[in-house]
C-alpha cells in the first residue's frame, strides 16, 4: 500500500486496522452504507476465513481487530472488502436517493484520477494503519478503544447501545456482525 508505513507482514496475525473514507468524508452518516459494511464483514467471516474480534463504524472511518485464518491472507481480504464495498456504495447512492450523490461522485472520481490507481472512484484511503497485536492486554486495549469511540464522540452514552459496533456482543447481546470474543 503506497505511503502506508504500517504494513501487514504476518498475513495470519491479529491486527488492529483502521479504514478511512478519503478526505474523512462522513459517508456513514447514512445507515445504508454502514449496512453494506456489516453485510460484507459477515460475508468475509463466512467465506474468506476472517475472524473479527471487535469493530466499530464511525461517520468517516471504521476500526477493527481481526485476523484471517489459513489458507486466506489478510491483505487479500482487505483488498476484496474495500473493492466490493466501494462498488456497493456507488450503487447504494441511487437506491437511497443520496442527496450528496453528485458531490460525492465528483470527489471520489477526482481522487481516482489524482492517484491513478482506481478505475472510476476512489472511496477508501489506501492506508489501513495496520498494527499487529499479539498480547492479550494489547488486544483488550484495542477492543476497549474501538468500543469507546461512539461514547467519546458523544453519539451514545453507553458503548453497547451503538448498533454499528461489537460492544453489544461484549455486553452479552447479539450484534450485527458475527464476532469472536478474544
Amino acid at each position: 500500500m503506497s505511503g502506508d508505513k504500517y504494513k501487514i507482514e504476518n498475513q495470519n496475525g491479529v491486527y488492529f486496522l483502521t479504514f478511512t473514507i478519503i478526505d474523512w468524508i462522513d459517508l456513514f452518516t447514512r445507515k445504508e452504507f454502514s449496512i453494506v459494511v456489516v453485510d460484507s464483514l459477515n460475508y468475509c467471516i463466512k467465506e474468506k476465513h476472517l475472524e473479527v474480534f471487535a469493530y466499530v463504524i464511525m461517520s468517516s472511518h471504521m476500526h477493527m481487530v481481526c485476523k484471517v485464518h489459513e489458507p486466506g491472507n489478510l491483505s487479500e481480504v482487505v483488498r476484496d472488502f474495500k473493492k466490493f464495498t466501494s462498488k456497493e456504495f456507488i450503487k447504494m447512492m441511487d437506491e437511497i436517493g443520496e442527496s450528496r450523490k453528485e458531490w460525492l461522485l465528483k470527489r471520489f472520481s477526482f481522487e481516482a484520477q489524482r492517484i491513478g490507481r482506481a478505475k472510476n472512484y476512489k472511496i477508501w484511503k489506501d492506508d489501513n494503519h495496520a498494527i499487529e497485536i499479539g498480547e492479550y492486554i494489547e488486544i483488550e486495549q484495542k477492543v476497549n478503544y474501538i468500543h469507546e469511540n461512539p461514547v467519546k464522540a458523544m453519539i451514545v452514552e453507553n458503548a453497547e447501545d451503538y448498533i454499528f459496533s461489537s460492544a453489544s456482543d461484549y455486553a452479552d447481546k447479539i450484534g450485527l456482525v458475527k464476532i469472536s470474543k478474544y
